[in-house]
């Protein structure tokens, strides 16, 4: 490509919106609106100062001019969920989705990056690491675009489910959003505008690093995907999305002796992997380079590399029947189908007294097993003991890492950082066999 594009993310949806617009904006040829606005969806439009519209942009006409939006859910599904006021610079769509409608920005990419890599993480992070992370989300973002029109050109139906009486196979990715390019939260990329303080740094990070992409070995753009903690080795794409093999995304230790590790495929050396804690660069407790990757509500959660889980078997029935909507009755086990390349479970087994199914991907099980998001699908089950009834009294969970695991792993990305290691170095160590081109 030869100039940078512009993205649109999808922000918050609503049957009413209240946005703050800072300086005139325009709206139409000689319309122009400043100050407070409320928008509220009536007969599938959008009513706005006693007008229906089918959609509506604002631009803003002077530099610095930003608008701030009410109650924007960050975090969804998380345990972390919460609203907030935003701002957000460049351009205000509203678009109806449904019964609802949909705020909408659109800015350039590298301002884009510019709030992603301080929402993703702490804005002081080592500059390394932040030259790291603009990559790999620069990469993702386009790479997702891309992928976008290639499946709109071949207007074929995309399919994340496989359901059947047996086997619930579904996972989770950026297709399903299909009126803008990605989404504001977790889902996609965190992205909360001009709301993060960014810094110096930061700005060095994005130009430093401008149009800068991570390709594969046929040149094409790496879907540069990245979470919290992988526990210690890296998972593979497939595993967690659809079928598909990327030879960057594949299966290596977090450490500097990237090949030295057990097929956690296996399940006893899963279990033996799971229930220790192995030598990596993301088993780190140092609160400096944790405060660099993880914002005042993610060090809510502290537990990441090794964690644990209990439920009684009350506690445990009643969460999988509200989560996946299928009544299991009583649980009598949990049991392990089949695991990817990092340990983290692919298929697991619910057994009840009434139905038995086995659910993936991994955020299929996640999403089952938590009120939120289960920490990873890397766990190993343990039965308490049993009632009368031969079933047992409780579950625990004890698992690793935080997140799918697949791309680059940003706690242990921090700690390379921290290290000295030059982003390119970090780059290739989780994408191997990548290069860094630059793109325009």
């Amino acid at each position: 490509m030869d100039k940078e594009p512009e993205i649109s993310v999808g922000i918050v949806s609503g049957q009413k919106i209240d946005a703050l617009l800072h300086k005139p904006h325009r709206y139409s040829a000689e319309g122009f609106a400043q100050g407070p606005q409320t928008f509220t969806f009536a007969d599938g439009k959008i009513a706005w100062q006693g007008m229906l519209h089918d959609s509506i942009e604002f631009e803003p006409t002077e530099s610095g001019s930003w608008f701030e939006i009410a109650d924007v859910t960050i975090g969804i599904n998380f345990h972390w969920e919460r609203k907030e006021t935003q701002r957000f610079a460049g351009k205000l769509r509203l678009i109806v989705e449904g019964d609802k409608l949909t705020v909408v920005n659109v800015l350039p990419v590298e301002e884009y990056l510019m709030s992603v890599i301080s929402s993703e993480m702490s804005a002081t992070a080592s500059p390394e690491f932040l030259k790291a992370h603009a990559v790999i989300s620069r990469s993702w973002l386009l790479a997702q675009i891309q992928k976008n029109k290639r499946l709109a050109k071949q207007q074929v139906k995309y399919r994340s489910m496989n359901f059947t009486d047996t086997e619930l196979i579904r996972w989770y990715d950026r297709e399903d959003h299909v009126n803008f390019d990605v989404c504001a939260d977790d889902h996609c990329q965190r992205y909360q505008g001009v709301t993060r303080q960014t810094t110096p740094t930061v700005r060095e990070a994005i130009e430093a690093t401008r149009g800068c992409v991570l390709v594969d070995e046929n040149n094409e753009l790496c879907d540069a995907r990245f979470s919290k903690c992988c526990g210690g080795v890296f998972e593979e794409f497939e595993n967690c999305w659809e079928p598909v093999h990327f030879s960057y995304l594949r299966a290596q230790r977090d450490s500097a002796d990237e090949l030295n590790f057990p097929d956690l495929r296996n399940e006893e050396n899963a279990r033996e992997w799971i229930l220790t804690r192995p030598d990596a660069y993301c088993n780190t407790d140092d609160a400096e380079i944790l405060g660099q990757v993880l914002n005042n509500y993610d060090q809510e959660t502290q537990d990441f590399y090794r964690w644990t889980v209990t439920y009684s078997q009350a506690e445990l029935s009643e969460l999988i029947r509200t989560r996946s909507g299928i009544d299991f009755g009583d649980i009598k086990a949990l049991e392990p189908v089949e695991r990817g390349t990092s340990g983290r479970l692919v298929r697991l087994r619910i057994v009840g007294t009434k139905k038995t199914l086995v659910i993936g991907k991994e955020l299929e099980i996640r999403r089952t097993l938590s009120t939120s998001h289960l920490y990873s699908s890397a766990f190993v089950v343990e039965p308490g003991a049993t009632d009368a009834a031969g079933l047992p009294e409780s579950f625990t969970l004890r698992g690793a890492g935080w997140g799918h695991g697949v791309g680059l792993c940003q706690i242990g990305a921090a700690v390379m950082g921290a290290k000295g290691m030059e982003y390119r170095r970090i780059l290739l160590h989780y994408f191997p066999g990548a290069s860094i081109v630059k793109s325009y």
